[in-house]
């Protein structure tokens, strides 16, 4: 008997929905990722809407989804399509996240207080991490990965993504 309470689980090819086909007006030749983004994260991969990105701070399993359109700062920036395709692209790290991160709470978060260029924080969190029960954000310094270790973690990532 199959178990009809089975959660839902990353599915690599979700992203590529009927919505992600029609997302052809996503111009990355006119998208700028913002300065601060791209010192502090490094691209894992290109989704029809976002660019999949690892936040380098090696305490947390921390991935952020960035729409590539133009001027995006609000969700509401964004065209219906764009809007459904964020989140089955939420959706889908949340789920990548949860099935081979490691922590016991998913964190999401689009503040944009700092960098207003529209992105999204997706963070695993565990009770024995230091910014605990806190917000990540302004806790501390990150502790960056090393070139090898940074390679081995685009490695990782990719394969699942």
């Amino acid at each position: 008997m199959q178990n009809t309470t089975s959660k839902n689980r990353y599915n690599k090819l979700a992203v590529q929905s009927n919505v992600a086909n029609a997302l052809n007006a996503v111009d990355g030749d006119k998208f700028t990722l913002d300065s601060r983004l791209e010192a502090d994260s490094f691209l894992l991969a290109r989704w029809p809407l976002c660019d999949v990105r690892r936040f380098d701070d090696q305490r947390y399993d921390w991935l952020m989804l960035i729409p590539r359109v133009p001027d995006s700062v609000e969700f509401t920036d964004l065209s219906e399509l764009q809007q459904q395709q964020l989140a089955v692209e939420v959706q889908q790290v949340s789920l990548l996240l949860k099935e081979f991160g490691t922590g016991q709470k998913l964190n999401i978060g689009a503040l944009g207080n700092v960098v207003s260029q529209l992105h999204v924080h997706l963070v695993m969190r565990h009770a024995q991490d230091p910014a605990w029960p806190g917000p990540v954000w302004g806790h501390s310094a990150a502790k960056r990965f090393d070139d090898a270790t940074k390679a081995t973690e685009v490695k990782r990532w990719q394969a699942l993504l």
